[in-house]
């Protein structure tokens, strides 16, 4: 009988510290999220979301759990992993938190049931709220970049397409478009996959141009579509809520009719002709003007834009521009994209 005992208190001992473990994963987590989205996003719904669930785990961290922990003996704190030394921006601290989180709410539902059916039920209701917060934290975090993006380049085929826009990055580009009409499937599929995992490294957004089979494959950031092609609500039925959808427009009727199709952002233009549009006649800076007094969203002057002729783009109240050849073919991207961003910044503080 005394030996039966000694086993259902070592059982009981490893069952306490499993779950205290994991509540205290659980909160840490649910902290750094939380505090992001008080200080970073200014976001009083998410950050209140977050501090009830805190406050929701705190009532089953029993004093009777904590007593059971026994930090020396722990083996699990010699253990580390590489990718856990190193975040390479906000967003991966916050996808990282978010893993970290529902993976604790998982073990805490299945040993609760053990401990307590009702922290069971618990934690599994909490972990679903944890996956609405999931989308919703990762495509505010996505928007709001998308808001701050004052330049916004799109490629061109180039024999050092790498390096090129690892250049423009290095200068604080936060915005990149993988555009390519002529290579193959293949070699699409090669360079968005590169590209993607640049931009990852240096914090920025990565679109793909077109192509929502390819933004999929590659888990960009969201797609920007032609008017010739699908609809918004179709693609973001394919992308999901999380992802950015852009909308190329040309004149008034193109822009109301993306905002009414709940584009989460458009371009303007063209404002000057440009080979990147051959035979599209420039829609001029009167459309840029339009855009100005009615866009409800993020919009970016596109076409022709470069160095000599961006003051007088901004002059026409515009607060964000798109470039091409202006970077692409520059001679020092990262010195061109710190000129633009620099001009975009003085023009941005004297409209505010």
């Amino acid at each position: 009988m005394g030996e039966m005992n000694t086993s259902q208190r070592f059982v009981q001992l490893a069952l306490y510290r499993i779950l205290d473990a994991n509540l205290d994963r659980a909160r840490e987590s649910l902290r750094i999220l939380e505090d992001w989205c008080r200080f970073g996003l200014n976001n009083p719904e998410l950050t209140e979301t977050c501090k009830n669930l805190r406050q929701e785990l705190a009532t089953w961290h029993h004093p009777q759990l904590r007593a059971a922990r026994d930090t020396p003996g722990d083996p699990g704190t010699q253990l580390t992993h590489p990718n856990e030394s190193q975040r390479s921006d906000v967003g991966h601290v916050l996808l990282a938190n978010l893993c970290r989180l529902q993976e604790s709410l998982r073990v805490l539902e299945e040993y609760g049931k053990v401990y307590d059916p009702n922290m069971g039920a618990a934690c599994k209701q909490m972990r679903y709220q944890v996956y609405t917060l999931d989308s919703t934290l990762m495509a505010y975090q996505r928007h709001q970049q998308l808001n701050d993006a004052l330049l916004y380049l799109v490629t061109s085929p180039h024999e050092n397409l790498l390096g090129v826009v690892e250049a423009a990055l290095k200068g604080g580009l936060t915005l990149v478009q993988y555009r390519d009409k002529d290579a193959d499937d293949n070699r699409r599929l090669e360079l968005a996959q590169k590209l993607r995992h640049l931009c990852q490294r240096y914090g920025a957004l990565f679109i793909v141009n077109d192509r929502i089979d390819l933004a999929l494959a590659v888990d960009a950031d969201g797609v920007h579509l032609g008017q010739q092609d699908l609809p918004v609500a179709l693609a973001r039925q394919l992308l999901g809520s999380q992802k950015i959808i852009g909308r190329s427009t040309h004149c008034p009727d193109d822009l109301h009719r993306a905002l009414q199709e709940g584009a989460d952002y458009i371009g303007v233009g063209p404002v000057y002709e440009t080979p990147t549009k051959e035979g599209r006649p420039a829609a001029g800076l009167e459309y840029v003007r339009y855009a100005a007094e009615h866009s409800t969203i993020p919009w970016f002057a596109i076409g022709g834009i470069d160095t000599e002729n961006l003051t007088e783009v901004l002059g026409a109240q515009t607060v964000r521009v798109s470039v091409v050849r202006a970077i692409m073919k520059a001679e020092n991207p990262t010195q061109t994209t710190q000129h633009f961003i620099a001009q975009l910044v003085a023009n941005q503080r004297l409209q505010n």
